[in-house]
């Protein structure tokens, strides 16, 4: 049953953010906010929904490790796997912007993510506080950057218009069914990697870095691969490094200031963490060798076979 419990509660974490999404865009249309001003924060704290409900009930019900690995295994896996698959069919145009802005953040975070929790093995309410203060420091220098650089068009890409004209009740529906199924599927996710951890031998740390962060990864791996088969637009790097910032600074920060989230797998410091550093490290020598300022093929396939060990070596210690 914990097969079914997971694979239900992605589904609705799924469908929950989707709705959640559709229902934040058309309310901040009707607070007469920017489409640039949606597309930069609205639509990116929407979806990082899924993994922020998995987090907060993990560590409500004592399960600290599924929080912390559920956000260090997804920003691995954002890397690892979407980043390194959708190369492997289309190769990642780099812009300035990724390594003077969004890598530098996204490693600074990734570092001070680290020294909290080596320094008391544990995020606290305070901690909680000021990433979630970086959070808004970054938003700040992010909308800035876009007004200055004329980005409006390229930021906005992702609201639809069509949102605009919808109903407050239909908004006020598209909430309920998304808190419901954000709900009840972190609920289902988290019981079932509990049981599935349980009936393996596995620790809750393994399956959190594992399966639900590939899990909670796939909406966004398909509609990388599905962009990139299509000769769409491609996958930007800048979103998807804003993704890992998000998840750090507001699913951790959010969390820690309902429940402070305690280290109980010394792994996750010995391990998972610099997993995560290096995947995030490795970044910038990968868009300097070979072909500058794009990630190819073969630096996807390299990526790739770097995600696999990780993951082979979860389950291995």
């Amino acid at each position: 049953m914990s097969i079914v419990y997971i694979i239900a509660g992605l589904i609705l974490l799924v469908v929950g953010g989707e709705f959640l999404v559709r229902a934040a865009v058309g309310l901040s249309f009707k607070l007469k906010l920017s489409k640039m001003i949606i597309g930069l924060t609205v639509v990116s704290f929407a979806t990082s929904a899924p993994e922020l409900l998995v987090s907060i009930q993990a560590a409500l019900d004592g399960h600290s490790d599924i929080s912390l690995g559920n956000v260090i295994g997804s920003n691995i896996a954002n890397i690892g796997l979407v980043l390194g698959i959708t190369a492997i069919i289309t190769p990642l145009v780099i812009d300035k912007d990724f390594y003077k802005f969004n890598w530098p953040m996204m490693m600074i975070l990734s570092l001070a993510l680290y020294f909290i929790l080596s320094s008391g093995n544990e995020i606290s309410q305070v901690e909680g506080v000021a990433l979630l203060v970086i959070l808004v420091i970054y938003l700040y220098l992010l909308i800035s950057r876009a007004r200055k650089k004329g980005k409006k068009e390229e930021s906005a890409e992702e609201v639809d218009d069509v949102l605009s004209t919808v109903s407050n009740f239909k908004i006020g529906i598209w909430l309920l069914i998304g808190a419901v199924a954000l709900y009840f599927g972190s609920t289902l996710l988290v019981d079932g990697a509990v049981d599935l951890a349980t009936m393996l031998g596995v620790s809750e740390r393994v399956i959190a870095v594992t399966m639900i962060a590939v899990g909670t990864s796939v909406p966004e791996l398909a509609a990388s691969v599905i962009a990139a088969l299509k000769k769409e637009k491609a996958l930007s790097l800048g979103n998807l490094i804003g993704s890992n910032i998000f998840n750090i600074a507001s699913v951790l920060g959010i969390t820690a200031l309902i429940q402070p989230i305690v280290v109980n797998s010394p792994e996750i410091l010995s391990s998972d963490i610099w997993w995560m550093i290096g995947f995030a490290a490795c970044l910038i020598p990968l868009a300097f060798i070979g072909k500058r300022f794009e990630i190819g093929r073969i630096k996807g396939f390299l990526i790739v076979i770097a995600y696999c060990t990780f993951i082979s070596m979860a389950f291995l210690n």
